[in-house]
């Protein structure tokens, strides 16, 4: 019962400005230019979010029976779909999701890409960036991150010599 009230405290405790404060301008500019030219290799759409903390609404589910691990994995996917990720012509988005209460990381690959890539290649590359990132590094966790989506996009849904695309989505992270 600590243990739930230890996180809900930290949980409440960060807001908005705790995220706007890990991702400056400065770097939501550069990430934004990363995401931009990566789609321009491949057909995919990236998004990077970064939440500050889970809503109370998570928070409550904590326990046996829905570990923080599990909300925060529910949290991505939800935030994936709020995204309109799913609606990509070639199902093929793919969302980079960091949690900085708990400092964690999830990708959220659609099926259009999960199909091609086996689980333990996306648990590897959270691994490397969730070094980064505990590390105080998240611009390098997340430029890995993002260099390594985009080369399995560029792999498996590579962009076409004068094919015109649009740009189905935002290449500007999410922070909240």
């Amino acid at each position: 019962m600590l243990t739930k009230a230890k996180t809900i405290l930290k949980h409440l405790w960060l807001d908005a400005s705790d995220a706007e404060r890990a991702i400056p301008p400065d770097l939501l500019k550069r990430l934004t230019l990363r995401v931009a030219a990566s789609e321009s290799r491949h057909t995919g759409q990236i998004r990077i979010y970064v939440e500050a903390a889970l809503p109370m609404s998570y928070l409550w589910r904590l326990g046996k029976n829905s570990p923080l691990k599990v909300l925060i994995r529910q949290r991505a996917v939800m935030q994936f779909g709020k995204l309109l990720m799913w609606d990509t012509d070639h199902n093929n988005g793919v969302l980079i999701y960091l949690q900085l209460a708990e400092r964690a990381i999830e990708i959220v690959a659609d099926r259009g890409l999960s199909r091609q890539v086996p689980d333990a290649e996306w648990l590897a590359m959270m691994a490397r960036m969730r070094l980064n990132f505990q590390q105080g590094r998240s611009e390098d966790g997340l430029t890995q991150a993002l260099e390594e989506v985009s080369a399995l996009l560029a792999l498996h849904f590579p962009a076409t010599a004068g094919e015109i695309r649009t740009n189905e989505l935002p290449d500007a992270p999410v922070v909240s």
